[in-house]
């Protein structure tokens, strides 16, 4: 496999400019984000949000605090005038140092179980590459799907897709990320970033986040959801129904995804010459499957299973996932799959980014800002058209769960939104749905979810790239809210209004 190509806009600030010559670009975009956050630090306290009831919710000066802080965070990830894990090390020190939260709390989100779940599906991508799955995988895939690199693009998401119907998204995105590579180094680009690799990674982690809203298995955020709406609207929603409702959602972003990426991204090959000729020779060249390989798939196939098994036996609930998963990692060396070189290979910049997005999603939620946010945006909906409200609450998920954790901005959020439903004559069932749609599908920003990340690694795009696809991705997924809501869901039978 070639080397990983290295994106053209490098997260290593400086790299462009001649030595000795002062970068004015990194330090306007340092010193804005700094504008920003002693601007919500200084100004005055704006007004109360107000809940449907009649009850305020003030914004505490730690609340303001946490909202700059947010902004510059965005600001730095965007443009990345430093790295992203050292601007995610920022939101912890910059919590300390101003007293928004106390620092054993900050850095405290720093080893969270989630980051852990992070990690251990890094170390899976890992064990795929060095036991030499990922080549198979990858030439077994190439035979498939063919030399045209349209169906390339339709193939990967596809498989992504389905993978992300019994494993959790993160670790899918970690596992076929090296599956991409291995296909991308048979482009033959060089070095150079292309747009047949920016639309290859950027529309894996799309499609993993369009896959992972079909079954409860693909993410922690559906069960999250339905136990919310059971306990604030006394409705349940089975299984099999979460399935019913969303797989022609996810389908559908998963078609308009892979149109995205054929739109922007169009690859500079229409095909890529005698590349089923080259998998097949390589394929056969790999021989018989060996130990390692057997051991990796045996050691992933098991914790998939106790993973998807705890949605259906209520004694491995309590159970933690992270802890599921990071079994592989102590199985994966234990048995000498992998050694010590590969724990020195862990991307620490990505688990430091996650890091940081986790002090930063729990720093908006318990300063109060987060909630603030919710019921200030969802309040401006009070009286309008019942589709208005429902979009914008599309809307307003689909910004959260890019800021703070897909669970998070759901336990934030839907409480306030069942209640508005019923003042809305809006149906739980819909808000509900709309939600777990929004939450899984977060196309801004890097910290929105982990296989966004690990796109990242690749090399392909930078993080502005990232988020300049991920706004018209997002305008598109809320249109593809409203068509649920108006069309999809009422011919499957779903209750759009109340009563």
């Amino acid at each position: 496999m070639s080397e990983e190509p290295r994106s053209e806009s490098k997260d290593d600030p400086g790299d462009s400019a001649a030595p000795n010559t002062l970068d004015w670009r990194r330090w306007s975009i340092l010193a804005a984000g700094l504008a920003v956050f002693f601007l919500f630090w200084f100004m005055d306290a704006p007004a109360p949000a107000v809940d449907p009831a009649g009850e305020e919710f003030p914004l505490s000066d730690a609340g303001k605090a946490a909202l700059g802080l947010f902004l510059l965070a965005a600001i730095w990830w965007v443009f990345t005038p430093i790295p992203i894990g050292v601007t995610a090390i920022a939101i912890g020190v910059f919590q300390a140092l101003f007293l928004i939260r106390p620092p054993e709390v900050a850095f405290g989100n720093f080893m969270d179980p989630a980051v852990w779940f992070i990690f251990a599906s890094l170390v899976i991508g890992i064990a795929f590459t060095k036991s030499g799955l990922t080549q198979r995988l990858a030439y077994r895939m190439l035979m498939l799907v063919g030399e045209r690199t349209s169906t390339i693009y339709l193939g990967t998401f596809l498989v992504t897709v389905a993978l992300t119907l019994v494993m959790a998204h993160t670790a899918v995105a970690a596992t076929i990320f090296p599956v991409l590579l291995a296909i991308y180094s048979l482009y033959d680009a060089g070095d150079r970033p292309t747009r047949f690799g920016k639309g290859l990674f950027i529309g894996m982690a799309f499609a993993a986040g369009a896959g992972s809203i079909i079954t409860l298995l693909g993410s922690a955020r559906g069960i999250v959801g339905i136990s919310f709406a059971r306990d604030v609207a006394d409705i349940d929603v089975g299984f099999f129904e979460v399935t019913y409702y969303l797989a022609p959602v996810g389908l559908l972003m998963t078609v308009l995804i892979w149109w995205m990426m054929l739109i922007f991204f169009p690859p500079e090959k229409k095909r890529i010459e005698g590349l089923t000729e080259v998998a097949e020779r390589r394929y056969r060249e790999l021989g018989a499957m060996k130990r390692d390989e057997w051991l990796t798939i045996l050691i992933v196939v098991g914790a998939v299973l106790v993973l998807a098994l705890q949605a259906m036996v209520p004694a491995l609930e309590p159970v933690s996932r992270p802890a599921i998963l990071l079994v592989t990692t102590l199985l994966f060396f234990a048995l000498g799959v992998l050694t010590l070189k590969e724990l020195e290979e862990i991307p620490w910049n990505i688990i430091l980014l996650f890091g940081g997005a986790m002090s930063i999603g729990f720093c908006l939620w318990q300063t109060g800002a987060a909630e603030w946010l919710a019921i200030t945006w969802l309040g401006m909906f009070e009286g309008a058209h019942w589709l208005l409200f429902v979009l914008g609450l599309g809307l307003f998920f689909v910004v959260m769960t890019n800021v703070i954790m897909n669970v998070a901005a759901i336990a934030i959020v839907l409480p306030v939104a069942l209640v508005m439903a019923g003042y809305m004559g809006v149906s739980p069932h819909v808000v509900l749905f709309v939600a777990l749609v929004a939450t899984g599908m977060p196309f801004l920003f890097l910290v929105g979810a982990a296989p966004n990340a690990i796109a990242y690694q690749s090399g392909q795009f930078s993080t502005w790239e990232f988020f300049r696809t991920g706004v018209p991705a997002s305008i598109v997924l809320t249109v593809v809210i409203g068509f649920s809501v108006l069309v999809i869901w009422p011919l499957l039978g779903m209750p759009i209004l109340a009563g």
